[in-house]
Parts: C-alpha cells; structure tokens; sequence
C-alpha cells in the first residue's frame, strides 16, 4: 500500500516559498539616479551614503531613507533694517541640492528635506539677508540690488555649506520697503520735479532777457546808422524811406506822382493825381 502525502504539506511549502521571496526581496535596495540612501540597522544610521545602483540591506531589521539629490528650488521670506534703520522686506528663489555625500549626515542632524527647509534654510536665509541689508541704506538697497544679492549669497552659501545644502543660484523675487520710505520718496520725487521747472523757467526767463537786451541793441544799432545816414545824405534819403513805409503801413493807396520841393535838401511831396482832381 502506497502512503498518502498529508494534504497540508503543499500549502506550509507554499508558505515558506513566499516568505524566502519576501525576505530575499527585503534584502535588496535600488537607489535610482539623482538619489542618495541611508542605511539605518536597528534605527542605527550607517556611515557611507548608499549612491545609485543596488545594494544589500539586512532583512526585516534595516530601512533606506532615499534622499532626491537634484536641483530643489524653494521660496523664502526674509526682513531686515537697513543701516539707516528702515524696515525691508524680501523674498527670495533659492536653488539648491543636497550634497550627496552628507546625507548620513543629514539624516542624523536634520531628518526629512522638510525640516532641511523650515529648520535650516529658512532661518539662515533670514540671517544673510540681515547681514547683506546692514551695510546699506534701504535706498542703496534699492539702487544697489545686484550688491545686494551679492552679500547675501556669499553669507548663504557659506552658512549651509556646512549642513551639507550646496546653494546652486539665487533670485531676489520680491523687495519691499515701509509705507513712510515710500512716501519720502514720493515726496522726493516731487520737489526734484518742482525745482527741475523752477531751473526750467528760470532759464526760459533768462533767454527771454537775452533775446529782449539783442532786439535793443538791434533798434540801438538801427538808429545810430539812420543817424549816420541822415548826417551823410542831408536826411533826404531817410526820410522819403520813411515817408514810404509810414505810407505804407496806414494801408494808404500809394501816390502815382512825386513832386520833390524847390530846394535839393528839402523833404519830397507826395500827393495822388487822383485826390488832386477830385479837388
């Protein structure tokens, strides 16, 4: 007679199978690019960041924390007083990424990219934009943005270097002052305005001046040749001009005859054949 195979032998093999499956499973990680891991035994952080590629873990007792080591862009606000002691206001762009080869480090010290930001970046992005405000007035602040950010990613970069944050680039996205600068510098702006047409009309005035003290030295000048003119001809020239132009600007019809007196140096007669007649 032939023995019988219990029936539940094939269900506590099945069993096992999977549990070998799952533990051989457990046994291996696969970091992917742009990823750093730690390997923590028994809560136990391990040295040696787990760079891309698969690596053996101890079963059931380990974990990976998977950290994103590519570029991270974050917004932060900061404010400060200026060296003249007005308020200022900020927000800046901060690109940044972890350095690969401290985030045993920072899985120590600061835990998940969420405290990295609240805990680290935050705070030391208020610092720097403390230190690089004080060395300017909140109008050089202004005049002087790009100096601005200059100070501030200097003192940035080297305060997280050290938590293992690489600073990649910043942007000052926003910058904002109180509302009393504010209105100084409207009021600046205004009385710039007022003495910009004061100079305006002042110098308007003087060209005026100019050009009223040109036309009398024009009449002065004009006078002094008809004076000239009169003592060389006897007058008698000049005054039939005159005659004329006076004739003329009455809007008289011009006479058709010319009568000159007797005597050479006397001033010509002017009279119109037409009114003669009529007389």
């Amino acid at each position: 007679m032939k023995s019988q195979v219990p029936s539940w032998q094939p269900i506590v093999l099945a069993f096992f199978a999977l549990i070998v499956l799952a533990v051989g499973s457990s046994s291996f990680v696969i970091v992917n690019p742009g990823q750093a891991g730690v390997l923590s035994i028994l809560g136990k952080a391990q040295d040696g960041p787990l760079m891309e590629g698969v690596h053996f873990k101890p079963p059931i007792i380990s974990n990976v924390d998977v950290y994103d080591v590519t570029v991270q862009k974050f917004e932060v606000p900061a404010q400060s007083s200026t060296k003249d002691l007005q308020d200022l206001t900020a927000s800046f762009a901060i690109n940044f990424r972890l350095d690969p080869s401290e985030v045993v480090t920072i899985r120590r010290t600061q835990g998940t990219l969420a405290n990295i930001v609240s805990k680290v970046i935050a705070p030391q992005t208020q610092e720097s934009f403390k230190i690089a405000a004080a060395r300017r007035t909140v109008e050089e602040a202004i005049t002087q943005r790009t100096a601005l950010k200059e100070d501030f990613d200097t003192a940035l970069g080297s305060r997280l270097e050290k938590y293992g944050i690489i600073v990649l680039d910043t942007s000052v996205v926003d910058l904002k002052f109180s509302k009393e600068f504010a209105k100084s510098v409207e009021d600046k702006q205004i009385a710039e305005q007022r003495a910009r047409r004061a100079v305006y009309v002042a110098q308007e005035a003087e060209q005026e001046a100019l050009a009223e003290i040109n036309r009398a030295k024009g009449r002065a000048e004009a006078q002094r040749l008809i004076a000239e003119t009169l003592k060389a001809q006897g007058g008698k020239l000049v005054l039939q001009k005159e005659a004329i132009e006076a004739w003329r600007e009455g809007g008289a019809q011009m006479p058709r005859v010319l009568v000159t007196g007797s005597d050479s140096g006397s001033v010509p007669f002017l009279f119109n054949i037409a009114d003669s007649d009529k007389n």
